[in-house]
């Protein structure tokens, strides 16, 4: 009789546990440390092939653990590139940073790309299994690092690269959210009020029977309005905005659309446009550094960027490049960077000092968002409070003066 021969077992289907283990090595020195695997008997043949006798054998509860932020990969790189310096082992400098972490989801991650490099996976192929958290530019300095034997310094340089990254998009947020915040908050208040408050002196004004101000009826008119359909009015509002931030982020079209009036708009455009250019600058100097050929540091450059029409400016610069044209030139034909910086660009090239260059460009624009989003921040703050003045005190005056003219008649 015919059997059907077993399916192998597919690796995703294996439920791996993170155990912790003590065992003595082939000195007899006694050794601990922890390793995610399908079961023990794994673990037990896993740390024999290392020389490694078990003695204690223990698995370990996981939690899930929050979110992995840009911030969290920021910190590990600085750690890295610290203990790398400091002549601390690839793979020991894993284990004590995933151990010191304070959120389970990166201590896994981390466990993960150890346990990939221990089988003998380079370090820029097993952070390359992670695009959700290492993307293009990463792994590709990693690589490079690790091919010229300089992956310290490129860790190092990739993490003030990342570190400055992440400061200028912080305050890029922090200027957008707090206006956005206040406009919020004061809708919502408006609402209360026209929903609740003035109903209620619109049944104390019908004992009056007198005429009422004009400014009265008009808000009284609006506050039917709002009465009648509040449930159009915040299902439309905040649905609105919900499919608006959907769009924007699935659509390519919309995102390019988005990305153009953000650049164009006043104030606020000035300081993206910025923000852009510095995180351009930065990354093709971080790129060009650790000795990544031009057109290939390019491909990572127009992502870095953060927005659509550097992106589209980028693969025309790298088109022309590879045809023999300079940068300084294939800038200048995009038309979305200064003539300061095409000019930066041809200095560094003519003095063969191209990384210095650029880094000094990124220096010079991020000063320039900090300066302009302090300025923002001075600005915004009296211009909010006198738009939430203008609507709330008008609100106020309109619903008193029935009140103030009736005081005058008696």
């Amino acid at each position: 009789m015919a059997t059907n021969p077993a399916r192998p077992v597919k690796s995703s289907q294996v439920k791996e546990h993170l155990f912790a283990w003590e065992g003595k090595d082939k000195f007899g020195k006694t050794v601990r440390g922890e390793l995610r695997a399908g079961g023990e008997a794994i673990v037990n043949a896993t740390l024999r092939r290392q020389g490694i006798l078990v003695t204690k054998l223990k698995k370990k509860s996981y939690s899930t653990g929050k979110k992995i932020t840009d911030k969290d990969i920021t910190l590990f790189t600085r750690q890295l590139a610290t203990m790398m310096k400091a002549g601390v082992p690839l793979l020991q400098s894993f284990d004590i940073v995933s151990k010191g972490h304070s959120n389970p989801s990166v201590s896994k991650l981390l466990q993960d790309i150890r346990g990939d490099v221990e089988t003998g996976t380079s370090l820029n192929q097993a952070f390359r299994k992670f695009p959700l958290y290492f993307d293009p530019l990463f792994c590709n300095l990693v690589g490079a690092g690790e091919q010229a034997g300089i992956l310290e310094d490129l860790l190092n340089r990739l993490a003030i690269y990342k570190e400055k990254t992440l400061a200028i998009k912080a305050k890029i947020k922090s200027a957008l959210t707090y206006p956005i915040a206040i406009l919020g908050i004061a809708f919502i208040v408006t609402a209360v009020i026209m929903i609740w408050v003035v109903p209620a002196f619109k049944e104390v004004f019908k004992s009056f029977g007198a005429d009422l101000p004009a400014p009265t009826l008009f808000v009284m008119a609006i506050s039917d309005f709002f009465v009648r359909y509040w449930y159009l009015i915040f299902g439309g509002v905040f649905g609105g905005v919900y499919f608006f931030m959907q769009s924007w982020r699935r659509s390519l079209k919309m995102q390019q659309t988005m990305d153009r009036l953000l650049l164009q708009a006043p104030v606020f455009g000035d300081v993206i446009r910025k923000a852009t250019i510095a995180r351009w600058t930065r990354t093709l100097a971080t790129m060009f550094a650790a000795g990544v050929p031009l057109v290939e540091s390019l491909d990572s450059v127009g992502g870095a960027a953060g927005n659509a029409v550097y992106l589209d400016a980028t693969i025309k610069i790298q088109t022309e490049v590879s045809t023999g044209v300079s940068l300084t030139v294939a800038m200048q034909n995009s038309n979305v960077f200064p003539n300061m910086v095409t000019q930066m660009v041809s200095i560094g090239e003519e003095s063969g000092a191209l990384d210095s260059m650029l880094g000094k460009v990124a220096d010079f624009y991020e000063d320039e968002v900090d300066e302009a989003v302090a300025s923002l921040s001075s600005l915004m703050e009296p211009m909010i409070m006198a738009i939430l003045g203008v609507v709330i005190g008008g609100l106020v005056v309109a619903m008193y003066l029935p009140i103030f003219k009736l005081g005058s008649v008696v």
